[in-house]
């Protein structure tokens, strides 16, 4: 006797149920769901709330519960999101450097056109280039400036050493903030204070930065200081104990690594953008004001 189909006889085997998958990332099981619209979420997608979980979207669209979709996302000591490749933008940096470099060994004339000069010729001859000219670009070409290869080494290597540990706590856009605007210091107090028609490079400003940040980070870290402070001292003995030094960029850019350093590293969490960057701003409003008073005097 045959039975029919869907009978008391039938022993087909229940299908086994699939695992769920995130409706954000198809290729991802999940056994969470979000606690308001229910669909399952991955670990990467779900958002704390006070009580389960919620996808972004619901907590873009909701009622003000759980955290935005960031909150949860890991950050360096300053606030900073952390990256794949924590040491990314010191590479960079260093690649324009060695390119900038390569580029003037290949042709002598074009570091004329980047170095930090006031003004050129000089008195009693009518100027034609520099600063105090419009070049103003030259506050930024001369922070990229090497011409001899003991120079460019050193640098280098101070910037790898330094600048690595330093994106890794900032992150990148403050670690940038930090270097250009320490360079930029450099490049004020150089053109405020050296002879104006003395072509200077002022790579070494934004390193100095670096060496200024790092001491507010070792502090922050509450490590060992001496190591950090016998290094600067050692590096101010050669700023001012070896002929052509610009001293004024090294001392420029230690300055505002110092402030911008500790304004990242130290500031407190409820104000924390706002006085990072606001440091950085700062910065550079004495900058333009030293430029602007230097080009007044030489004009």
């Amino acid at each position: 006797m045959e039975h029919a189909p869907g009978g008391p006889g039938d022993q087909t085997p229940p299908q086994p149920q699939s695992t769920p998958v995130c409706y954000r990332h198809p290729g991802r099981e999940t056994g969470i769901r979000c606690i308001r619209c229910e669909r399952p979420i991955c670990g990467d997608c779900m958002v704390s709330a006070s009580v389960g979980f919620q996808c972004p979207e619901c907590v873009r669209g909701g009622s003000g519960t759980g955290h935005a979709p960031a909150a949860n996302r890991p950050r360096t000591l300053a606030g900073g999101a952390v990256a794949a490749d924590p040491h990314l933008f010191t590479k960079i940096l260093i690649g324009i450097n060695v390119a900038v470099f390569i580029a003037v060994q290949a042709h002598s004339s074009l570091l004329n056109d980047l170095v930090l000069i006031g003004r050129w010729p000089p008195a009693p001859f009518a100027p034609q280039e520099g600063v105090a000219q419009g070049d103003w670009y030259r506050m930024v070409s001369s922070m990229f400036a090497h011409q001899e290869y003991w120079h460019i080494g050193f640098n280098m290597l101070s910037l790898w050493f330094l600048g690595g540990p330093l994106e890794a706590a900032l992150g990148r856009a403050r670690y940038l903030a930090l270097y250009l605007v320490s360079g930029l210091a450099g490049s004020a107090l150089t053109y405020l204070l050296a002879d104006p028609s003395q072509a200077t490079l002022g790579a070494s400003g934004a390193i100095f930065g670096l060496f200024g940040a790092t001491a507010a980070l070792v502090r922050r870290l509450n490590a060992d200081m001496r190591p950090v402070i016998a290094l600067l001292v050692i590096n101010l003995i050669l700023t001012f104990g070896w002929a052509n030094i610009a001293w004024q960029a090294h001392i420029g850019g230690l300055v505002a690594g110092v402030v911008v350093g500790f304004a990242m590293l130290h500031a407190p969490r409820e104000r924390r953008t706002l006085v990072q960057y606001g440091s950085c701003a700062l910065v550079l409003v004495v900058v333009v004001g030293l430029t602007l008073l230097r080009t007044a005097q030489l004009t």
